[in-house]
């Protein structure tokens, strides 16, 4: 029999103590009862002190007060970080502590569920829940009962930073060491009561967790960029009185008026103080992307944020970026290639890939698992629906806004800076510029008429192309972008952004395909053609001078080509012989090569006639205009573009000769064809009908010249700007005709806009600025004011001199006027 040990006691000793056992023992413990404890009056909880230089944003409170004033309300503030939700929610806490002290105000950050129990664990020892302290403790039950019994007070919480679904709406995944498995496998939201004694007020950057925590979308208040003024008020509130009003406004506006951006820029300068003013700092944004990144990079701390949170910009919105890239690849890769675009307008047809190429057009470190070879195109639906969630995640997280159409997004453009400085970090930047290039140069078309449409929907986005710099392997892809970009300025008389595109085009292509390439030739000429357009002929002549004299022949197309834009350019310096020389051998040239009746040779017989017609030489030029009528009517048609712009010209020869009846009635033919052909609105058909009015100024008919030239006029206004040179040139004539009545004050309104707008818009030496000066000095002579005539007169002869030469008619014109009025 074996022996059994004794089991002894020490004083005091509530448990058992076993030396040796071999069988079961059954020990129950037993702990000592929690102490009651006095329940506290409401307090509130909140973990931020208030803001002095906080700015109240219109009835945005009021809204809060007003859902939380509703039994068992819910209220969502949602925005973009840094807009302003936490700092107005805190604002309204402390108000509310403030003027209603029986209401508890408990704040929990929503930002991990770490945070969130941890959240929770502050309201039970605030409000001194019995049994938290317990090891089994269920922490988030006993606040949830607790808060849904009335008889403990009324109380409202703010849920702060709640961006992640999976926090709330998840099985606590990641419990702490002290809770329980009994709560581990719900989700948070579920603790949240809707009791009538409380309301909830959540911040938050997800639209569609908003609308999940407070049910209705009546519930939700967007919270966007301030409004101006309040913005202004910020900036004054951190950094004192401004010394420039307008540069404090355009820094804040520089800003996208973002709340935390203009906080963060006002404690940099703040720092830098006195090297660092508002005005410098402007000037160093607006210098270029990387100085702005760097400037809204710094972080100068900011008591009222959380701890975790930065305070600047960048690195806000880039938190939200990767959680985006995590949840959804897809959405961040379409959110990357937005960021490239203009920030206004994008078009949702181009940010969908080509369905061919849809899946092998992702960038590098993407999963292409999945992506098959049995069908190129993929599912249209699929890619569709994919498309769709994608877009709804980002605005989702207000990172983009969709137009009341549906068919355009818009981003804010520090959203995009953001955006690509997050790129360039994860090392992207580059294979995403490549992506934004070849889905823009696909989309945009040549810039002809039939494709305005389109080109003016891309035409801002094409122009961000510009200050891209592309890889080596689709450099002539950017150049064919630019090239069509600068074609399509080039009609709209936007001449300034058309020669530095067009000139970025001809450095690739002359760089990489060679100076006498036939794409190369193309640039060069379009880019000459600009510059004639802009008056600047020498440096135009130089270039279709050097185009003229390739390798490729004197009867190549392209040289023909470079010969008959040089003739025109000596045609606009009333270089009259030296432009038929050049106008009858590239005539005679393609009569051999190409055939009498070829296009080429008819637009060349034109453009010899439009010399003769400079000259005076009508007879000749009407003979030419005849022949290329009628030959293009046989060949094309009579109601072909060309075949009508042929009789248009030949109306002209006819109205220098005085010949009205005959003018009138081509021009009326061709204006009612090229209506019907091309429609009322085409600029071909605007063209006719100022050729019409024209005639009518000619035969003394005023108020038909009149009705015709308004009309022209306030279409081009509506089709192509108020400052396009079109416009312009109708606007002078309209002023023509006032002139001609005697109407002189008319007269000279038009004449002065369209002087200070070509001066504005072309330079103050452009030819067609100069003759602006001339109508209005005519004008102010008729209306007495001689000596104000004279004056402008003479200012305008001298430029002429310098700008076109002593000999060009136009010279020679001025300075006979000023010879007469000056005797």
């Amino acid at each position: 029999m074996s022996r059994i040990p004794s089991t002894s006691f020490e004083p005091g000793n509530r448990g058992q103590q076993v030396g040796q056992n071999y069988g079961t023992i059954n020990t129950e413990f037993h702990l000592l009862p929690e102490r009651p404890e006095t329940p506290p009056i409401p307090f509130a909880t909140i973990p931020f002190s208030r803001d002095p230089d906080f700015v109240d944003r219109g009835d945005i409170l009021d809204q809060i007060d007003k859902q939380c004033s509703k039994p068992a309300g819910r209220v969502a503030l949602v925005g973009l970080g840094g807009v302003g939700k936490s700092q107005l929610a805190i604002e309204y806490a402390h108000r509310i502590a403030e003027q209603q002290p029986d209401k508890w105000v408990f704040w929990v950050h929503a930002g991990t569920q770490a945070r969130v129990e941890e959240g929770f664990r502050t309201i039970a020892d605030a409000v001194k829940l019995p049994g938290r302290n317990q090891p089994k403790a269920d922490i988030p039950q006993l606040m949830y009962s607790w808060l849904s019994n009335e008889r403990n007070g009324r109380w409202i919480m703010i849920l702060d930073s709640a961006d992640d679904r999976d926090v709330l709406y998840n099985a606590n995944s990641s419990p702490s060491p002290t809770s329980s498995d009994a709560y581990d496998r719900r989700s948070f939201a579920t603790y949240l009561p809707q009791s009538r004694n409380g309301s909830i007020i959540v911040t938050t950057r997800n639209r569609d967790l908003a609308f999940k925590l407070t049910g209705r979308r009546q519930n939700m208040i967007d919270v966007g960029p301030m409004a101006q003024t309040d913005a202004l008020t910020l900036l004054e509130k951190k950094l004192g009185s401004p010394a420039s009003l307008d540069v404090a406004a355009d820094l804040v506006k520089a800003l996208d008026l973002v709340p935390l951006a203009i906080s963060q820029a006002a404690a940099y300068i703040q720092a830098r103080a006195p090297r660092t003013s508002p005005e410098k700092y402007l000037a160093e944004f607006r210098e270029n992307e990387r100085k702005r990144a760097r400037l809204l990079g710094y972080d100068g701390g900011d008591l009222r944020r959380d701890g975790g949170a930065s305070n600047a910009i960048l690195t806000t919105w880039q938190i939200s970026f990767d959680h985006i890239r995590s949840k959804r690849r897809t959405a961040a890769d379409l959110l990357s290639l937005m960021s490239f675009f203009d920030r206004q307008g994008i078009p949702g047809w181009v940010l969908k890939p080509p369905r061919a190429t849809m899946d092998t057009a992702r960038v590098q470190n993407v999963d292409l698992a999945g992506v098959g070879e049995s069908d190129a195109s993929g599912d249209a639906t699929d890619d569709d629906d994919g498309f769709e969630d994608d877009v709804m995640m980002l605005r989702d997280y207000c990172l983009i806004a969709i137009d009341v159409n549906g068919d355009e997004f818009e981003m804010h453009g520090l959203v995009q800076l953001s955006t690509k400085r997050w790129l360039e970090a994860s090392g992207q930047l580059g294979a995403f510029i490549q992506q934004y290039i070849e889905r823009i140069a696909a989309s945009f078309p040549t810039g002809d008429y039939e494709n305005w449409a389109t080109c003016r929907e891309l035409f801002v986005h094409a122009q961000m192309a510009v200050n891209y710099q592309p890889s080596e392997d689709i450099m002539e892809t950017w150049a064919t972008l630019l090239y069509n970009g600068g074609w399509y300025a080039r009609s709209q008389g936007i001449y300034e952004i058309a020669q530095q595109m067009l000139a970025k085009a001809r450095k690739v292509r002359e760089k990489r395909l060679g100076e006498e390439d036939v794409a190369t030739l193309a640039s060069i000429i379009l880019f000459a053609l600009v510059l004639l357009d802009r008056g600047r002929w020498k440096e135009a002549e130089k270039l279709f001078m050097q185009t003229s004299k390739t390798k490729l022949g004197a009867d190549h197309p392209s040289t023909l080509t470079s010969m008959a834009n040089l003739a025109s350019t000596y045609r606009n310096q009333g270089r009259w012989e030296e432009a038929e020389k050049l106008d009858v051998q590239v005539m005679e040239t393609r009569k051999t090569k190409l055939g009498a009746d070829h296009p080429d040779t008819l637009t060349s017989m034109a453009n010899l006639a439009s010399t003769y017609r400079n000259q005076g030489r009508w007879e000749e030029a009407e003979k030419l205009d005849v022949q290329v009528m009628e030959t293009r009517k046989t060949k094309l048609g009579a109601d072909h573009p060309s075949t009508l712009t042929s009789m248009a010209n030949l109306a002209s020869t006819y109205r220098n000769q005085g010949r009205w009846e005959e003018a009138e009635k081509l021009e009326v033919q061709v204006m009612e064809t090229r209506k019907t052909k091309l429609g009322a609105d085409h600029p071909d058909t605007l063209t006719s009908m100022a050729n019409l009015a024209s005639t009518y100024r000619n035969q003394g008919r005023w108020e038909e010249a009149e009705k015709l030239e308004v009309q022209v006029m306030e279409t081009r206004k509506t089709k192509l700007g108020a400052d396009h040179p079109d416009t312009l040139t109708s606007m002078a004539n309209l002023a023509s005709t006032f002139w001609n009545q005697g109407r002189w004050e008319e007269a000279e309104k038009l004449d002065v806009q369209v002087m200070e707008t070509r001066k504005t818009k072309l330079g103050a030496d452009h030819p067609d600025t100069l003759t602006s000066m001339e109508n209005l000095a005519f004008t102010w002579k008729d209306q007495g004011r001689h000596a104000d005539a004279l004056a402008l007169m003479d200012d305008c002869a001298q430029a002429q001199r310098r700008v076109l030469g002593e000999q060009h008619p136009y010279t020679l014109s001025s300075l006979t006027t000023v010879s007469e009025w000056s005797s």
